[in-house]
């Protein structure tokens, strides 16, 4: 199965992705690996994009796609993939679209992972990181035992700028702007799948299965 994964930040595309390519038995493959492997590796799409990224600049759509191509002609995507963080935009997903006939094949599957803002900001400001060893806690869903002290290594707590709500509630504004129109132009294909996910992470991966399992995956 080839699935694509859009849903708003906060709404748990990470850690379904990881379940839902393991259930499919295919790669999972994220905009941000891409980036890393050709960075590391010096290839000369990654050479390109560390220029931008040095830069403060996005890095163009067409070396993202490009690097995009690169990574679904490799063989264990050949017999599906999961795509979490790309498309983000239409004229992406249209070059995805391109791209996947070139390869002579076509996505069967996007899933929406569906939240309100509300639940975003809930999640998302909630967090808080250890400034020693790194882990990431929540004062309501996975609280320390001392408040704003690290069960792990006992160093302080702190909140990321990204996890302030007024940074939130900006993101959630570019994320209605930039991707909430791909639900509309995957819907007119007939290929969008809407989940509910809010809840516990594994009730949030029964549906997602559940609704696979009905699309054959």
């Amino acid at each position: 199965m080839r699935l694509v994964l859009v849903g708003p930040p906060g709404a748990g595309k990470g850690t379904q992705a990881e379940f839902i390519a393991a259930h499919l038995a295919v790669p999972k493959i994220s905009t941000g690996d891409i980036f890393r492997a050709n960075v590391s590796q010096g290839t000369p799409l990654g050479v390109e994009a560390k220029r931008y990224m040095d830069a403060g600049q996005l890095v163009p759509d067409e070396v993202t796609i490009n690097m995009v191509r690169d990574r679904l002609a490799e063989p264990d995507a050949g017999d599906g993939f999961l795509l979490d963080g790309f498309p983000r935009t239409v004229p992406q997903a249209s070059a995805l679209d391109k791209l996947l006939a070139d390869l002579g094949t076509a996505l069967d599957l996007v899933m929406e992972l569906v939240v309100d803002d509300d639940e975003v900001i809930r999640r998302l400001s909630g967090r808080r990181t250890c400034r020693g060893c790194g882990k990431i806690w929540h004062v309501e869903f996975d609280p320390t035992s001392k408040e704003n002290i690290c069960d792990r290594c006992g160093s302080e707590l702190f909140q990321r700028d990204d996890d302030k709500a007024e940074t939130i509630a900006n993101r959630l504004v570019e994320y209605a702007d930039k991707t909430a129109p791909l639900v509309d132009y995957y819907g007119a294909q007939g290929k969008l799948v809407g989940i509910d996910a809010t809840g516990p992470v594994e009730d949030v991966t029964v549906r997602a299965i559940d609704a696979l399992r009905s699309y054959g995956g």
